[in-house]
């Protein structure tokens, strides 16, 4: 009888501190590949090894486990583009354009923001985020540093960092002409932690100058910082910029040297064929929001058209007063379904819009080597999904169960860097019943209800 050597090796075991195990690996790699019967080996916060389960339970001694069996385990989801503390506001401001949800919620903001408020928002808003799957979000609103305290007591990976909006009655109380000091300051003190960078948010052209856009770009590329902007949200917007500055705000950025591999605009839905070639040309990259691009009636971002010159686009929910939802498979979901519209079922598959939401976004970011798909070497950020349900039954194509069948609550489990931030659908690293009662004792006080 011949008998078949094993692959397992004989040596002793490796420590690790958590092995994920026994679930489909979509580990989102170039190759697009899926480990039936998978593992993910984690240490200090970073992927030892993604393979065969029976292989790496022989290879490694983990000081904890997760059973995936029955389940899809997967990159975390990364938010490219959102205002998380708006969980403050959800609701109030629906069914209008956006330049009249613009105007009710810079009122509302500078009436009721302060940094104790913000962080009690933002407590709700990382459950939820947790709760669907989202281990990383790009997070543009006041008092950054109250938000950025309230994550790192939870675990939660968020990029933020000082905004720029020349407005009367600033929510935060800096004068516009501190700002870029602060600004500086905040660069200065910044300590990188892996999986993050230094980020700059300029709200956008209609609020800001073009010697004052000018500035923040230098202060951004003095701090190898990535710069992100609201951009071509609407007709209207683009009008009003064309009005103000005499160009359109995707020509007004490369008109002024802001284009570029470490800019991120937010939405990009009107532009034309130029701006479009002068994106992919730079390496400019587009966060697309396609649930409040539909409630504020913005229109449909040419997404298929920036994918095919080029164009590095991620997913983002936007606020929780323009989406409602800080839901990124509801995103992805939407992303695979609205550009068919026009009559192309290929316009964005389901695997384009899957990769838009995980190492996509992560590259949006300049952050695609540390995030976005599960391989050696990168940050554990990743995510198991319950496959038990019915309507996700049969699977024959994970890539499209995620598109157009899974849910966010469907989400069963969530790690940032290696640490279970919900497992077995509670969350471990924040108080859920608090943070929610928090928040509506600070709506009630508010006047809000």
């Amino acid at each position: 009888m011949t008998t078949i050597p094993s692959r397992i090796p004989s040596r002793r075991p490796a420590p690790v501190d958590l092995l994920v195990h026994g679930g489909d690996v979509l580990t989102v790699d170039e190759a697009g590949t899926v480990v039936p019967d998978g593992a993910v080996a984690v240490r200090d916060g970073e992927i030892v090894e993604v393979g065969p389960a029976e292989e790496l339970r022989a290879r490694y001694a983990a000081a904890d486990t997760l059973d995936a069996t029955g389940c899809l385990v997967l990159p975390g989801l990364v938010n490219a583009h959102t205002h998380l503390a708006m969980t403050l506001l959800r609701g109030r401001a629906d069914d209008v354009t956006l330049q009249g949800f613009l105007e009710r919620v810079l009122r509302w903001e500078s009436e009721l923001l302060s940094a104790d408020n913000v962080a009690t928002a933002i407590r709700v808003a990382i459950a939820e985020s947790v709760r669907a799957g989202v281990t990383s979000a790009l997070d543009m609103y006041w008092f950054h540093e109250a938000a950025e305290r309230v994550a790192l007591e939870a675990g939660w990976r968020l990029h933020t960092g000082p905004t720029f909006m020349d407005v009367p009655d600033a929510a935060d109380g800096i004068a516009y002409e501190d700002r870029l000091e602060w600004a500086r300051r905040d660069l200065v003190g910044r300590t990188r932690r892996p999986g993050t960078r230094p980020v700059l948010f300029a709200h956008s052209a209609y609020t800001l100058s073009p010697e004052q856009l000018t500035g923040i770009g230098a202060l951004a590329r003095e701090f190898g910082a990535l710069l992100h902007i609201h951009a071509a949200e609407n007709a209207t917007e683009v009008a009003t910029v064309e009005v103000r500055h005499g160009k359109r705000p995707v020509e007004l950025l490369d008109s002024l040297g802001l284009l570029g591999p470490d800019l991120l605009l937010a939405h990009a839905v009107d532009l034309t064929g130029a701006e479009i070639a002068a994106l992919a040309r730079t390496g400019t990259s587009v966060a697309h929001c396609p649930v409040s691009n539909l409630k504020l009636g913005c229109g449909i971002a040419p997404v298929p058209r920036m994918l095919s010159a080029g164009v590095t686009v991620g997913l983002g929910t936007d606020g929780a007063v323009s989406a409602n939802t800080l839901d990124v498979l509801r995103a992805l979901g939407l992303a695979a379904l609205v550009h068919k519209a026009d009559g192309d079922p290929t316009a964005v598959g389901a695997e384009q819009a899957v990769r838009m939401a995980t190492i996509e976004g992560a590259r949006a970011l300049g952050l695609g080597a540390e995030l976005g798909s599960l391989e050696a070497g990168k940050r554990a950020d990743l995510i198991v999904l319950d496959l038990s349900g019915p309507h996700l039954a049969p699977r024959h194509d994970l890539w499209s169960t995620l598109a157009y069948a899974a849910r966010a609550d469907d989400v069963r489990d969530t790690l940032v860097d290696g640490r279970v931030l919900m497992r077995d659908r509670t969350l471990t690293t924040l108080d859920e019943g608090a943070a929610l009662g928090d928040l509506a004792a600070l709506v009630s006080r508010s006047g809000l209800v």
